[in-house]
């Protein structure tokens, strides 16, 4: 069951049935599976991006254990954040296990997949290795091994609307979410409000066959949820811009401090503001008050 402090994004609510991740999975990688293989859900509650569930974590049959991350976009640190997740996933496989006797235990092979639907130019398909990481050993005066003691192999596949049509053909949900959020993105360009282009883009959904029962079950549910996704967007574009990783530049200080206002007066926690924009949980308190 879901932690309730924990939102999902509509992607990871519409591929929350089984039968669906199996068929998405050899959508993605061109396979077949028997229509009766298993498949159990096991996404870590705890290990998410800025609270909201985007990740997707399953086993099928005991024989595999696939990772896919949606996102808009794209970090170049995501074979390194698959790798920590992975670590997580085995661990909780494992659980009761002696992993210290002598027997040799078998654990699910892994898959990892990022499935972007950004609006930045990205080719329909791009390999993501852990090794591109790491430091060159070089410089120490060592000789390069033939070997990789580690690796981590991430497929990233662009699932924007028109892009990679054969997996589109061959899972028609993933086709219709990308209409979905192509259609969303039309219409709050129209309307010039995002607000009213998520609710056209509903409206619009409904009328085409396109989700329709999964809108229709769920509703006020999948604006607020798409609405929130498209906000956080916003908030990466702008942290990005400012680059974090360096801390803030000054001047555009404004822009952070405007973001965290705005989703303080949506009710977002103090916590989860300070991860999307950055800022010491101090600065939020006195914004929030």
């Amino acid at each position: 069951m879901i932690n309730n402090k924990f939102k999902n994004s509509v992607f990871t609510l519409l591929f929350s049935d089984p039968a669906l991740l199996r068929e998405l999975y050899c959508a993605l990688e061109g396979v077949s599976l028997p229509p009766d293989a298993p498949v159990s859900i096991n996404t870590l509650e705890d290990v998410l991006f800025m609270d909201l569930i985007n990740d997707i974590s399953f086993e099928i049959d005991g024989k595999l254990v696939v990772l896919i991350e949606h996102q808009s976009t794209v970090n170049p640190n995501m074979a390194l954040r698959l790798l920590m997740y992975i670590a997580r996933v085995y661990e909780k496989i494992v659980e009761g296990k002696n992993i210290y006797s002598s027997k040799e235990l078998s654990i699910p092979r892994p898959e990892f997949f990022v499935l972007y639907n950004g609006t930045a130019p990205y080719p329909d398909e791009k390999i993501m290795k852990l090794s591109e990481m790491f430091e060159n050993p070089a410089v120490l005066g060592l000789p390069e091994k033939d070997f990789l003691s580690l690796e981590l192999v991430v497929k990233v596949i662009n699932i924007n609307e028109g892009r990679n049509k054969e997996i589109a053909e061959r899972c028609k949900k993933l086709s219709e979410y990308s209409a979905f959020v192509a259609k969303a993105r039309v219409f709050e360009k129209e309307f010039g409000s995002r607000e009213k282009g998520v609710k056209e883009a509903v409206k619009y959904c409904e009328k085409h066959d396109i989700l329709k029962e999964f809108i229709s079950l769920h509703g006020t549910e999948v604006l607020s949820m798409l609405y929130t996704e498209f906000k956080l967007d916003d908030a990466l574009a702008v942290r990005y811009e400012e680059g974090c990783e360096e801390g803030f530049v000054e001047g555009q200080r404004e822009n952070t401090l405007k973001i965290a206002r705005n989703a303080l007066a949506e009710g977002s926690t103090p916590e989860f503001v300070q991860k999307i924009t950055g800022l010491d949980l101090e600065t939020i308190k006195e914004l929030r008050n």
